[in-house]
């Protein structure tokens, strides 16, 4: 993978993300996934691909008339950097605030907190990382 020195920006991120979800997709495949989000033009997905790929953070090949395109970067690399930077932002590198922050400002589902737990539970006991 490709070390770059600036870090993607949000519309870099989206595209990253359907890469991430799926690699190997053409421009089209990836506006279509956009547009289903917000309103973006083609050109503009294009064109920001085409950035992405000259700051190495896409790569492509060509598959007879398209080309098909994967992310030089590591998902999660790119989230810890970006999660370490806002951890150290706005919660002073502080884990529990940072939580309490995010439990207390959206709804989370019985599912979600029961699995929160479990995890909790799991990291005390060492079994996580």
């Amino acid at each position: 993978m490709n070390k770059i020195k600036q870090k993607p920006s949000e519309a870099e991120l989206e595209i990253l993300q359907e890469l991430w979800e799926k690699p190997g997709l053409t421009v089209s495949e990836i506006h279509e996934k956009l547009e289903a989000r917000k309103q973006v033009g083609y050109t503009t997905t294009l064109k920001q691909m085409q950035r992405m790929q000259d700051k190495g953070m896409l790569s492509r090949k060509k598959e007879g008339k398209l080309f098909i395109y994967f992310s030089e970067l590591d998902e999660q690399s790119i989230k810890n950097s970006i999660f370490n930077k806002l951890s150290e932002t706005l919660f002073k590198g502080s884990a529990k605030e940072m939580m309490m922050h995010l439990l207390g400002n959206q709804e989370t589902t019985q599912e979600e907190l029961r699995e929160l737990k479990q995890w909790i539970e799991q990291k005390e006991k060492g079994g996580i990382k």
